[in-house]
């Protein structure tokens, strides 16, 4: 569904950030907002023990910086991330407890992984340190993985290729399964169990994906450890922010004709960058309205193909910090 009208509304009432003292120590990340609360002896808390606070914010990340605010971005990615842990939960636990607000979700804490485990069906990507990129300067050896001889920019693996990376501030940096337990940053035993659960969300991601029209050709996930040790998919799960979506209708003849697959994901975004500028370099554009619109069309699009429900816009005067902190009022420490 088109929803120009309705968005071009919303480009003057975007969530910038929130800054609430009363909620625990703030930790502000390229897209969401994090309180930590530690044990209290609210009513309502008291045995939840300690927890975050995520909000989800209209602000869009690429380039390893933030570029500006995209209407209803935030609300769409939250809510598609709650849908997802729903659909997900029998194969791990996840981190989300409650959600208070649209924009919000209650997490418990948990001791994070300090790797991504990142997971590709496709021979495919654009960056430098992409996939294909490596590829096609000739190295066939990708985190570990050995790839074959032969393949075709957009091809899809014989079977999808696990390629971790470090969790970094400002670039994540690829490394391989011998190397993550070498250096500690997490056991053989927890390694093997991280590998399993990664092709089990990423083939849940494909069936789902494939009802709604997509391809789910690659994505990332996060993971930590509860108070009982055992393993939690936390931050976010197959969004068009952590995951590449294409059409799939489109996709074979657009392969065969050696052309890119229609995208449905933020490589929209990074395109649009790349065909400016190169954006690890120069300064940035800022993005015209009318682009802010198409971009938050595409999040929008990714929520209803992949949940089929129409999204539900807040408000159009509604002053978004106001509902929040409405909402969160059983959660002040």
């Amino acid at each position: 569904m088109d929803y120009t009208k309705q968005l071009t509304g919303f480009l003057d009432n975007c969530l910038t950030g929130t800054n609430f003292s009363n909620l625990g120590e703030r930790y502000k990340g390229k897209v969401r907002d994090c309180y930590v609360q530690e044990e209290h002896s609210s009513a309502l808390l008291r045995t939840c023990g300690t927890q975050r606070i995520l909000v989800t914010t209209d602000r869009q990340s690429a380039f390893d910086q933030v570029l500006g605010l995209i209407p209803c971005k935030g609300q769409a990615l939250n809510q598609l991330a709650v849908w997802w842990f729903d659909k997900t939960k029998d194969i791990v636990d996840n981190h989300l407890k409650d959600v208070p607000d649209p924009n919000v979700m209650v997490c418990k804490n948990v001791k994070t992984f300090p790797i991504e485990m990142v997971i590709r069906g496709y021979m495919t990507g654009s960056t430098s340190t992409s996939v294909w990129t490596v590829y096609n300067n000739g190295d066939r050896e990708y985190c570990g993985n050995v790839l074959p001889e032969g393949m075709k920019k957009n091809e899809p693996f014989a079977e999808p290729i696990i390629t971790p990376t470090t969790k970094d501030e400002e670039h994540d940096e690829k490394i391989s399964p011998k190397e993550i337990v070498e250096q500690g940053l997490a056991t053989q035993e927890q390694w093997d169990e991280l590998e399993r659960i990664t092709r089990a969300l990423f083939a849940r991601g494909q069936e789902i994906a494939g009802k709604g029209g997509l391809i789910l050709v690659d994505t990332k996930y996060e993971f930590g450890i509860d108070g009982e040790g055992g393993i939690v998919l936390i931050d976010e799960i197959h969004t068009p922010d952590s995951s590449r979506f294409w059409v799939a209708d489109t996709y074979e003849k657009r392969f065969l004709a050696g052309e890119e697959p229609e995208n449905f994901d933020k490589e929209f975004l990074r395109l649009w960058y790349r065909g400016k500028c190169d954006p690890y370099k120069d300064p940035l554009p800022k993005m015209p309205d009318e682009f802010r619109v198409q971009v938050a069309q595409r999040y929008i699009d990714a929520y209803e193909k992949l949940t089929r429900k129409e999204f539900e816009f807040p408000k159009i005067d509604e002053d978004i910090i106001k509902r929040i902190e409405g909402n969160l009022e059983g959660y002040v420490v």
